[in-house]
């Protein structure tokens, strides 16, 4: 017969076993805030770590420099932390999904310096999901939030392509993220291959819609192409048109909300004079119909606080390379944003 003080611990370590979160979620469920949590997509412009991987090709300059100067590899870290606490009225976005990250090291001293000029620790940056790509540059996507995660089921989709799939959980509800970075224009001159980055993303999501319609999946990332372009269009099968996603004809769509929009106001990156929205975020229909989690209507928006102040078309102000001379600024991209809510808060 079980000892009275034998009986307490047990029924305790019963309670405790109860109230811990199931394998490789977080703990803690912050309340969320009344106009819902921000999301935030950035390319962060070849964001490199402070250690020597002797990396080769077009990674070379960007290793070597980031781990020798740390005079600007600090101001690069700080200018991206600067931008992104500016956010959310001094908060900075509850979920910040970045491409061209280095390493792991590169994505956590980046959360470090967040937190450090966070001064409320109920704000800290408590997770980060990536996993370091082997193939071709050494640029991944990532994701940093303060919500809870289920770390166990962060992967890559494909095999040679940056596409990180994360998953974000608040009140039982899974938010499904694919974070993007399809292949450059310089590279990739046809568009072939974005053409391909289209399919693995849209396999992925009928994948999952074929199991539970209303899966909960956002798809942000440079795209390097424009909404209207045939990667998006026809490969990703992202529209901006409302009735087909909720009443498809056929195969699902997802819902493109840069579709339509003028690259004047809501462009992201500037070329030769030329305004792109290469950097979007698609959702699945069931971010569209208020149960779970849901995009608040209006919030989307291309962030102008980086565009350099002197000049007068206001593009992105550059971070740049080892041998450039001028006034080191964020991004050649744009960060975008918009709102989510979920169910239960």
């Amino acid at each position: 017969m079980l000892t009275p003080l034998l009986r307490i611990c047990g029924l305790a370590l019963l309670a405790l076993s109860l109230a811990l979160p199931a394998p490789g979620c977080a703990y803690r469920n912050p309340p969320q805030p009344e106009d819902g949590y921000l999301f935030c997509f950035w390319n962060a412009e070849n964001l490199f770590d402070d250690r020597d991987d002797q990396r080769s090709g077009a990674d070379a300059d960007f290793d070597a420099w980031f781990a020798k100067n740390k005079a600007d590899r600090e101001l690069k870290y700080a200018h991206l932390s600067e931008a992104l606490l500016a956010l959310n009225a001094g908060k900075g976005p509850d979920i910040i999904a970045l491409v061209e990250v280095e390493s792991l090291r590169a994505a956590e001293l980046l959360r470090d310096e967040l937190n450090r000029r966070l001064k409320d620790e109920s704000l800290h940056y408590t997770h980060v999901l990536m996993k370091e790509l082997h193939a071709g540059r050494h640029i991944a996507p990532a994701v940093l939030t303060r919500l809870p995660v289920v770390a166990n089921r962060t992967q890559l989709l494909g095999n040679r392509q940056r596409i990180l799939e994360g998953h974000v959980t608040v009140n039982g509800h899974d938010l499904v993220l694919l974070v993007t970075h399809w292949t450059s224009r310089v590279s990739d001159a046809d568009g072939g291959q974005r053409a391909k980055y289209g399919d693995q993303v849209y396999g992925a999501f009928k994948a999952m819609y074929k199991r539970n319609p209303a899966v909960d999946l956002l798809v942000c990332g440079d795209f390097n192409d424009t909404p209207a372009d045939a990667s998006v269009v026809k490969h990703l099968h992202a529209t901006g048109d409302l009735a087909r996603v909720r009443q498809p004809d056929g195969d699902p769509y997802l819902f493109n909300l840069f579709a339509d929009r003028d690259p004047g106001e809501y462009g992201t990156h500037s070329y030769r004079g030329k305004w792109y929205i290469f950097d979007q975020i698609v959702v699945s229909p069931a971010l569209l119909d208020g149960t779970g989690w849901s995009i608040v209507p209006g919030s989307l928006q291309t962030v102008h606080s980086t565009a350099q102040p002197r000049d007068r078309h206001k593009r992105p102000w550059r971070f740049g390379g080892p041998q450039d001379k001028m006034e080191r600024g964020y991004s050649d991209h744009f960060p975008v944003t918009v709102r989510l809510k979920v169910a239960g808060g």
